[in-house]
């Protein structure tokens, strides 16, 4: 028998669906396709061994035995004689199915029912039964599948890899057909490629060699388009080579047509698993040579978060999480706990690699100590992020947003040691002659090639980037400056004052007498005076708390007697002696610039008065600020340089100078693409705007004209 091209042959099934227009929309033909697909290939692979089967399960059965399953899974045999792993005891097939028209609806179910345990499991999945009564209602039931009756899938002229490329093809077209939905489960096949050349590509000499066993794994795996492609990879480049695959999915019938996809290419030793990847991982102690995902953007994990929150940890890691509207990075901290472990020169501990689809959200999301951040300081601080890659806007069917490929890995080769490589691919499209929903542009080969070629060479360009890791990282500081308040008694400010305490009208009469209702720029010295005002007065008519009912009684009177000037002086709140400060100590592991006498402790806001004494100046709230300041360059000098030329009244709050693991303040890594490959292009000349605008209004005039003439 001659092979058959499968291009023809998926051409001819997706012709079929045409039957299905009217009670389907264009989108819902898979549901119908795909599973009748699935059942034809199972139904040729089934024939030669079909009646051996029925004459053991009837043997089994006279017998009264019930665990049936593992043994006809080892009667039904391929023309070489191999156990599929798979049957059907059922008297049916599809040319019994297509000779009996009046109850074909019936039928199919049965023989459906028929299969094994891990096929029926599929099937629920599918959730085909509904299907089947939806056609039988339309009358289409036996017009589909007596045209599938009649599609040659027999495997000695459709061999497991085209049947493979097949059912790759209708799930890429049926997706494809979808537009708005086919970026929840399946991924554009270039950034696939673009992806699994990444991932395999600096590991050819290794995936060539003879005997070579690779294991990959998907944990959000949609229809399976990832591990086909990776599988693709290696078989193009290692026809000997055993490749394992293992996917994971929580979308039912994306599950069931990954699952089809890996029995229909004979993949005995490799799973396609239905479940919650962040709460039941159903691959657990594995580990894999080689992992890839493309998680859903923004995916909510709110569901997940009372279970997650009871674990000590999540997969290994033990800091924060990330906010409960976006669990993409969780998926990337399950891909690093199915890294193996690593030690070169041994073949027991290989190490891994990783490559992820993400949005723009985790490179920079978050500030410093926040779930994002502490994520990425856990990977890069690791050392186990190789490489990010801009990809153009309006690449996926159901976004236009720019996306980007992390890739990742616990066995960086020595020169990627310490290193993260940044490529700028936004430019690199091609225009598709026709849009697919938000999808309109794609990556040719070419571009894939020179970008994977970029990756490797690890050197520097216009679109290619390389830094050190520490380069990624940030200590957030809070910069203060002093709270300046004016000091007036007015009769709108008495009132509101008296309000609250009039037992006090005497005091405040008192003070109105004495400070009348000038403006005091000073608000130290105008408390002062106040004090002494009301300490003067008969002890009788005082009312002037002390103590802690003394504080809150001059926030009070401070609140209604006082504006925010910046001409006024700063208000004091407290004051040091010299030795009780070990100024230094607050920067540990830093080199600190020499500075003028003084300059250190001004930085952090003590103010050396004639007797030796350090004035604390109170913070005005207002006026706070934040500093995000390079790991490699130390607070001092940065503040010197950033801040003080512009504001020379602020200082670094030395709470936030705190020690976190041998470093200062809060430690926070962000990754921003836009800054690091932003090129400034200067404006035009003013002259040249002003002659284009002249143009264009004498060619208004000019219409005016002929309109008014």
């Amino acid at each position: 028998m001659a092979p058959i091209n499968f291009q023809q042959l998926a051409n001819f099934i997706w012709s079929v669906a045409d039957l299905l227009r009217g009670p389907y929309r264009p989108p819902q033909y898979e549901r119908v396709m795909l599973p009748l697909t699935v059942l034809r290939r199972f139904d040729w692979a089934l024939a030669p061994t079909k009646e051996a089967v029925l004459k053991r399960h009837a043997e089994l059965s006279a017998k009264g035995i019930q665990n049936i399953d593992a043994i006809l899974n080892n009667v039904a045999k391929d023309d070489d004689g191999n156990a599929l792993g798979f049957h059907n005891h059922s008297q049916l097939d599809f040319y019994k199915l297509k000779g009996d028209p009046d109850n074909i609806g019936r039928h199919l179910t049965d023989y459906i029912n028929g299969f094994s345990e891990n096929i029926r499991k599929i099937f629920e999945r599918f959730d085909f039964e509904k299907e089947i009564e939806k056609l039988e209602e339309a009358n289409r039931l036996y017009q589909v599948v007596a045209q599938f009756a009649e599609i040659d899938l027999h495997p000695k002229r459709v061999d497991n890899i085209t049947m493979g490329l097949v059912f790759e093809d209708l799930i890429r077209r049926f997706n494809e057909a979808a537009n708005e939905t086919a970026g929840d489960h399946f991924t554009p096949r270039e950034v696939i490629r673009l992806m699994v050349n990444l991932l395999l590509e600096p590991d050819t000499r290794v995936l060539t060699q003879e005997g070579v066993i690779a294991t990959i794994c998907d944990p959000a795996c949609g229809t399976g388009g990832m591990l086909a492609e990776a599988q693709n990879w290696i078989r193009a480049h290692n026809e000997q080579a055993t490749v394992k695959v293992y996917g994971q999915d929580y979308n039912p019938r994306s599950y069931a047509v990954a699952a089809s996809d890996l029995l229909i290419k004979g993949h005995r030793d490799s799973r396609i698993e239905y479940g919650n990847t962040l709460t039941n991982d159903q691959f657990p102690d594995m580990w894999f040579d080689y992992l890839l995902a493309n998680p859903p953007f923004g995916v909510d994990w709110k569901g997940e978060k009372k279970e997650i929150d009871r674990w000590p940890d999540f997969r290994g890691y033990k800091g924060k999480l990330p906010r409960i509207n976006d669990g993409a990075l969780l998926f990337l901290i399950h891909m690093i706990d199915k890294f193996a472990d690593y030690e070169l020169g041994n073949k027991d501990l290989p190490g891994s690699r990783a490559a992820i689809v993400f949005n723009g959200s985790p490179l920079f999301t978050g500030g410093a100590n926040s779930g994002e951040s502490e994520i990425r300081r856990w990977i890069i601080e690791n050392d186990w992020l190789e490489a990010i890659f801009a990809l153009p806007e309006q690449m996926f069917y159901n976004t236009g947003i720019g996306t980007f490929v992390w890739v990742l890995s616990n066995r960086k080769e020595q020169h990627r040691k310490g290193k993260i490589q940044l490529i700028d691919a936004r430019e690199r499209w091609t225009p598709m002659k026709r849009s697919l929903g938000n999808k309109r542009r794609y990556l040719d080969e070419a571009a894939i090639h020179e970008i994977t070629r970029e990756h490797g060479a690890l050197t520097e360009s216009n679109t290619s980037k390389v830094f050190d890791n520490a380069d990624f990282g940030y200590r957030r500081v809070t910069i203060l400056r002093p709270l300046r308040l004016r000091f007036q008694i007015t009769q709108e400010a008495k009132e509101r004052y008296l309000d609250t305490c009039p037992e006090l009208l005497d005091a405040v009469l008192a003070v109105e007498d004495k400070l009348g209702g000038e403006q005091y720029d000073d608000w130290n010295q105008a408390w002062e005076a106040v004090q002494k005002i009301v300490k003067a007065l008969p002890e009788d008519v005082e009312g002037w708390a002390k103590g802690a009912k003394g504080t809150a009684q001059k926030k009070l009177f401070r609140d209604a007697f006082t504006e925010v000037d910046s001409e006024a002086k700063p208000v004091i709140a407290k004051h040091h002696k010299i030795d009780e400060l070990d100024i230094v100590s607050l920067f540990p592991n830093q080199t600190l610039p020499e500075l003028k006498q003084g300059e250190l402790q001004s930085l952090l806001g003590l103010y050396a008065d004639s007797k030796g004494i350090h004035i604390e100046y109170e913070s005005d709230p207002t006026l706070k600020d934040f500093e995000n300041i390079p790991l490699k360059e130390d607070i001092v000098s940065f503040v010197l340089r950033e801040v003080w030329p512009y504001i020379n009244d602020a200082w670094i709050d030395r709470e936030t100078l705190d020690e976190l693991d041998g470093g200062i303040g809060k430690v926070g890594y962000e990754i921003n693409f836009n800054r690091e490959f932003f090129e400034y292009k200067p404006p035009r000349p003013l002259h040249e705007i002003d002659e284009e605008l002249e143009a264009v209004e004498k060619r208004i005039m000019t219409l005016l004209r002929e309109v008014t003439e």
